[in-house]
Parts: structure tokens; C-alpha cells; sequence
């Protein structure tokens, strides 16, 4: 079986989005011996900034007049395309930056929506977990509610425009210790954390039966 692991995180080192796909990702290899993962980390290796734009201009040429640019550009898009179409299941790990959807979460989806096989939702159905992580508590009642402007939109593409059947791992507080304005809060994001942990190798053997 075959996970395909996108990371979203410019953070190696305490990066609490890895943290989370790095358990689901164990769970899922301790699963069967062929058990493999397919990455790539759009954080750390950005897709180019004018790769969309050169992708949209290619899918209105004609392949023969398509410059040089436009023809990489489509063929990056097939690429990204081909990772989700090929595995059995998928594994999106993403922090909310700013308030909303990082550049680089947005380039890649931008480009995967230029492929002309993704008008036939080839995705449809197919299993996904998404593990989204915030700094800040923003749930109901809390000073910062309504302020997450990307986790709706992810969840948007990934099921009404892609098809697939995603279920979702939350952490918030990530910032609890490492800003101290935060540390009145140090029990209720040690207990969210250890909620999502639970959480998160419940979705990864949620994924293995549905792949299996």
C-alpha cells in the first residue's frame, strides 16, 4: 500500500504538523511490510511562484505552440496529479500561517487544478486525513473565533471540489511554551495534545482499513 505524505510546515525541528503526520506515517508502515510513503514537502521545497500562472497559459495552447516554460509547468502539475492518483491513501500535515492558507499550500492546489483529469475527479472517494495545527486556541467563545480563514477552505477543495473522503485531526495551543503569554494554558494544550495523538493513530488505522 502507498500513503502519499504532503507537509506543508517551513519548520523542521518542532514542527507540531510533522509531529502529527509523523505518527499517523508510523502507524501506517507498522501496518504490513510493504507499507510505503510517497513525499513531498511543499514547505521546505516550495513549488515556483510562477508555475500556476505558466500552467493556465499552457492549458489554453495548443501542445505544439506551448513554450518551453509552459510545457514544465503542465508537466509539474501531471506530476502532482499522478502522486495523489497513484496512492492508496493521503496524508495532508498543515499549519495555519497568518490566519489563512500558506503560499505554498495554495500554489499547490492551484496547479493540481490545471491538470484537465481533475475536471473528471479522478480523487473521488479516495481517503485522506488532514492534520491541521494552530498556535492560538480558535474555537467558539474564545477571543480568536472565526479567525481561521483556511482551515474551511482546505476542507472546501479537498471534499467538494476533489471528492475526497476526509477525516480531520485537530491541535491547537501549539504555541503554549514557546510563548509566554501563553503559559496559563499549559494543562489545556497538554491535554489537547494528547487528544490529537490519540486521535491521529485512530485516523492513520481509519486510512489502513479503508486502503487494505
Amino acid at each position: 500500500m502507498t500513503l502519499f505524505r504532503l507537509d506543508a510546515s517551513i519548520q523542521t525541528q518542532g514542527s507540531a504538523s510533522r509531529a502529527l503526520g509523523d505518527l499517523i506515517e508510523k502507524t501506517w508502515r507498522e501496518s504490513e511490510i510493504d507499507a510505503q510513503v510517497i513525499r513531498r514537502n511543499i514547505g521546505l521545497e516550495p513549488l515556483p511562484s510562477d508555475a500556476w500562472a505558466l500552467a493556465v497559459s499552457a492549458s489554453r495552447t495548443p501542445e505544439q505552440d506551448r513554450t518551453p516554460d509552459q510545457k514544465n509547468a503542465a508537466g509539474l502539475a501531471g506530476t502532482l496529479v499522478d502522486e495523489l492518483v497513484d496512492a492508496d491513501a493521503i496524508l495532508l500535515t498543515v499549519p495555519l500561517y497568518n490566519f489563512g492558507v500558506s503560499q505554498h499550500l495554495k500554489t499547490w492546489v492551484d496547479l493540481i487544478i490545471t491538470d484537465p483529469r481533475m475536471s473528471s475527479q479522478p480523487l473521488k472517494d479516495k481517503h485522506a486525513v488532514l492534520a491541521i495545527v494552530r498556535g492560538g486556541a480558535y474555537g467558539p467563545g474564545t477571543p480568536r473565533d472565526g479567525w481561521d480563514h483556511a482551515t474551511a477552505w482546505i476542507l472546501r477543495i479537498l471534499r467538494d471540489v476533489w471528492g475526497l473522503d476526509v477525516v480531520v485531526v485537530e491541535r491547537e495551543f501549539t504555541l503554549v511554551g514557546v510563548n509566554p503569554a501563553l503559559d496559563s494554558f499549559a494543562d489545556l494544550a497538554a491535554e489537547m495534545h494528547r487528544d490529537a495523538e490519540h486521535l491521529a493513530v485512530h485516523h492513520a488505522q481509519h486510512l489502513i482499513s479503508k486502503a487494505a
